[in-house]
């Protein structure tokens, strides 16, 4: 059989040693070829760098020395991939075997595809949905496609807003066009970020559902954190204030109030993500989170304003079509907030 272009596939690992060994694995057994395998390594001190130097001597190692986090040790592997197709990975996955040639299958059937999404499953429970690409709020803030949901619900390929940056596989004329990661986020919402900058330019994005991935969810950082919480607050605001059209982002200041009501509800009554994070933090921490979020806002917003000038003067679609994929790929205030 002919080889197909080459994919490179980068795996960003911090601290990772005990995924490194099946996520490897499941690369290598892939039906695709030709693949290129990159780790980068954010500054790990648990042994990582050793462990792929004797274990897997064929995959190239990119050594940062400290944590860029998830945007900038990514933006290092991409600039050094040589693949046609770029696909990032986390290093708490496994790619089923015809993972990575599905993927190149569903994004090479139209040419404005620039990612494709893949079914990325929880692997602690096997058939609920981690993410089938991602699901968008008039806030900013963005949630897994089908998180928790039966797996069989999602089994039909189809145009979804974007792609979750846990598992991946973007088109290189797409980046060269957008631009990488913004490496500012550090964590969370990366991904969202790109998904509006690519769909603002005209890119689209398919889920392949035959592109199955096993995900430890937040294995890295934890399921709940004071930092996770932060990042994700402030992150979900800095990409409404890059990206929306200034409308859309009064009536998100709305939508926010109305979501932080369905938190509050779930947080006394242990529901969704805040109801989660109060049984081990206390609310008042919550709020405390909050107040920080928005000074660091304030103290961000030159550099945002500076941001969304670029992003707004390469804008390609109109406002009614931003507002329609609120309305095609949009989730309610109160599913996001009382989902875990």
């Amino acid at each position: 059989m002919e080889a197909g272009p080459l994919i490179s596939v980068i795996i960003l690992n911090w601290n990772g040693i005990r995924h490194l060994g099946p996520c490897l694995d499941a690369l290598s057994a892939q039906t695709y070829s030709p693949v290129e395998a990159i780790v980068v390594d954010n500054g790990s001190t648990d042994g990582s760098l050793e462990w792929v130097r004797t274990h897997s001597p064929g995959v190239r190692l990119i050594e940062n020395g400290k944590n860029l986090g998830f945007g900038g040790g990514m933006n290092i592997g991409i600039l050094a991939a040589r693949g046609r197709f770029v696909m990032v990975l986390n290093n708490d996955t496994r790619l089923d075997p015809g993972c990575v040639e599905a993927l190149k299958e569903s994004i090479e059937k139209d040419e404005n595809y620039g990612a494709c999404a893949s079914k990325i499953l929880l692997e602690e429970e096997g058939d609920r949905i981690d993410a089938a690409g991602i699901a968008i709020c008039p806030d900013g803030l963005s949630i897994g496609r089908g998180r928790l949901e039966k797996s069989g619900l999602y089994d039909r390929e189809m145009e979804v807003f974007f792609a979750s940056g846990c598992a991946c596989l973007y088109r290189r004329e797409m980046l060269e066009d957008i631009g990488l990661f913004d490496e500012d986020f550090f964590a969370y919402a990366e991904d969202t970020d790109m998904g509006w900058r690519a769909r603002l330019a005209g890119w689209r994005c398919i889920y392949s559902p035959k592109a199955v991935v096993f995900h430890l969810h937040s294995a890295s950082s934890g399921p709940y954190s004071h930092l996770k919480a932060y990042l994700v607050e402030r992150n979900r605001i800095w990409v409404a204030i890059k990206n929306f059209p200034v409308p859309l982002l009064i009536f998100g200041q709305c939508f926010a109030l109305w979501r932080y009501l369905w938190q509050g509800y779930g947080a006394f009554t242990g529901k969704g993500a805040a109801g989660r994070f109060t049984t081990e933090f206390s609310k008042m921490d919550l709020a405390k989170i909050l107040v920080k979020v928005y000074l660091s806002i304030w103290k961000s917003f030159p550099q945002l304003l500076r941001k969304r000038k670029i992003i707004q003067n390469r804008k390609r679609i109109p406002n009614r079509e931003v507002y329609r994929l609120f309305k095609e790929f949009g989730i309610s205030a109160r599913d996001i907030a009382l989902r875990e």
